[in-house]
C-alpha cells in the first residue's frame, strides 16, 4: 500500500494570504503543499499601498498603474480631488499578481497543486487527513498534515468545518467588469487617478468605483443588498464615465466579509488567514495589504507551533493582527454604517473630505497601515468638523 504523503503545512488557497504563508513557511524549510484552483480570481480594485511594498518586496514590474490621486464623486455628482502626497498606491491585476506570489511561494520551496479542497479528518494518531480533488483530471486525493491554515476565501469550506460559529460572518458581495482602456479616452479620464462613487443608485450601502490598470481598468461595485442588482449599476457607471463600448476582458463577482471572525484557529492544529479570517476593511473593503499581513502572521504562528508543540501559539496570528488593526477596523466600521446609510449622508461624507487635514490624516493613515498619532491639534480640528457634519451644521 502506497504511505500517504506527510507535510508540516497543508495552506488552502493561493491567493495573497495562502500565498505569503506558503512562501514564509517554506523560506523556513518546512515542507509545505500549497493548495489552490486554478482559474480562481477575486474581484478587486487592486490597490497595493506602500507598506504593502515595503513590507512583502513587491516588486515594481508588478504595477501596471500608479495612483497619484483619489477624486470622489458625491451623489450630486460635487467632485473631490484628493492628491497622494509624496508618493502612490499601486495597481495590479490580481491574475497576474496572485499567480507570481504562488511562484514565489513554489520557489522557496512550497509544492503547488492544483485541487478543490473537501474535507478534514482525523487519522488514528491524532493526524489530520485533508483530502482534495485533483483540478486537472477530478481523482481524489489525500495527504497527512500536521497543521492547516485556512486561506480559501470568504465562506471558507475550512472555517466552516472547523472553527465554530464562522459561518455567521456579515458580507458585501463585491462586483466588476475589467475593461480595456480605448485609445481615444474619454472627457476627463486620469490614468493616475481612483474615482469612487458615493451614490446611492449605484450601491445603497457601499461605493462604485472606477480604477486604472494601465491598459485595462477595474470597474465595479458592491453591496450588501441581495434585491440590489450589481451588473445593472456597474454598467450604469460605465456609461456615467463614457467606457460603456470599451471592450469587457472579463467579470468577476464574489462576496467580501466586513468584520474579522471573532475566532481563527480550532486550538490544535488549524488557523485562518485572509478572507476567510474576515480581514477586509470596512466601508474601503480593501484586503490585499491585510491578506498579505494575515498570511505572514498565520505562517508565524504555524512555526512556533511546529517548533514548541505549544498550540497556544495558533491564537498569536489573530491577537497580533488586532493589536495593530482593531482601532481602524473599528473606526471605518463606524463610517460605513453612518454615511454609506444615505445620499443625503453620502453627499456631507464627501463635503467633509475637501478639508487638507481630513484628507492628509486619511492618507498619511492609509499608506502605512496605522492612524496617525502626530499632530494632536488637527486631529481636534477634525473632530469637530465631523460632529458638524454629522449633526447637519456645516454646509454642504
Amino acid at each position: 500500500m502506497q504511505e500517504t504523503e506527510q507535510f508540516d503545512v497543508v495552506v488552502v488557497g493561493g491567493g495573497p494570504a495562502g500565498a505569503t504563508a506558503a512562501h514564509d513557511l517554506a523560506r523556513r524549510g518546512r515542507k509545505v503543499l500549497l493548495l489552490d484552483r486554478a482559474g480562481r480570481i477575486k474581484p478587486c480594485g487592486g490597490a497595493i499601498p506602500p507598506r504593502a511594498i515595503r513590507d512583502f518586496d513587491i516588486p515594481d514590474h508588478l504595477l501596471v498603474a500608479k495612483a497619484r490621486s483619489a477624486r470622489m464623486i458625491a451623489p450630486s455628482n460635487k467632485k473631490v480631488d484628493i492628491p497622494i502626497e509624496n508618493g502612490y498606491v499601486g495597481m495590479v491585476d490580481r491574475e497576474v499578481f496572485d499567480e507570481w506570489l504562488r511562484e514565489r511561494a513554489a520557489s522557496s520551496g512550497a509544492i503547488r497543486r492544483n485541487g478543490k479542497f473537501d474535507l478534514i479528518s482525523t487519522d488514528s494518531d491524532g493526524t489530520s487527513i485533508v483530502e482534495y480533488e485533483d483540478g486537472n483530471d477530478g481523482t481524489r486525493h489525500s495527504v497527512r498534515a500536521k497543521t492547516i491554515i485556512g486561506a480559501d476565501g470568504a465562506k471558507s469550506a475550512v472555517a466552516k468545518q472547523t472553527i465554530p460559529g464562522a459561518e455567521k460572518t456579515k458580507y458585501v458581495f463585491a462586483y466588476h467588469e475589467i475593461v480595456k482602456a480605448p485609445a481615444l479616452r474619454p472627457h476627463d479620464y486620469d490614468e493616475s487617478r481612483c474615482d469612487v462613487f458615493y451614490q446611492g443608485h449605484l450601491s445603497p450601502d457601499f461605493y462604485g468605483w472606477v480604477f486604472p490598470h494601465g491598459d485595462t481598468l477595474s470597474i465595479g461595485t458592491g453591496s450588501a443588498d441581495k434585491g440590489f442588482s450589481l451588473r445593472n449599476a456597474t454598467s450604469s457607471l460605465r456609461s456615467t464615465v463614457g467606457l460603456a463600448g470599451a471592450e469587457t476582458i472579463r467579470r468577476e463577482g464574489a462576496p467580501l466579509p466586513m468584520k474579522p471572525l471573532p475566532r481563527w484557529d480550532n486550538g490544535r492544529n488549524v488557523v485562518l488567514a485572509g478572507d476567510a479570517a474576515g480581514v477586509v476593511a470596512p466601508a474601503s473593503g480593501e484586503g490585499i495589504y491585510y491578506a498579505l499581513e494575515g498570511g505572514r502572521l498565520a505562517a508565524d504562528s504555524v512555526e512556533e507551533l511546529l517548533a514548541t508543540g505549544n498550540v497556544k501559539a495558533l491564537a498569536k496570528a489573530r491577537k497580533r493582527f488586532m493589536k495593530d488593526h482593531r482601532t481602524v477596523f473599528f473606526v471605518l466600521g463606524i463610517m460605513q454604517y453612518f454615511w454609506y446609510s444615505n445620499d443625503k449622508r453620502r453627499e456631507r461624507f464627501v463635503a467633509m473630505c475637501e478639508d487638507r487635514d481630513v484628507q492628509r490624516l486619511t492618507f498619511e493613515s492609509y499608506m502605512n497601515k496605522k492612524l496617525v498619532r502626530k499632530d494632536p491639534l488637527a486631529h481636534v480640528k477634525i473632530f469637530f468638523k465631523d460632529m458638524g457634519h454629522l449633526l447637519g451644521m456645516t454646509k454642504v
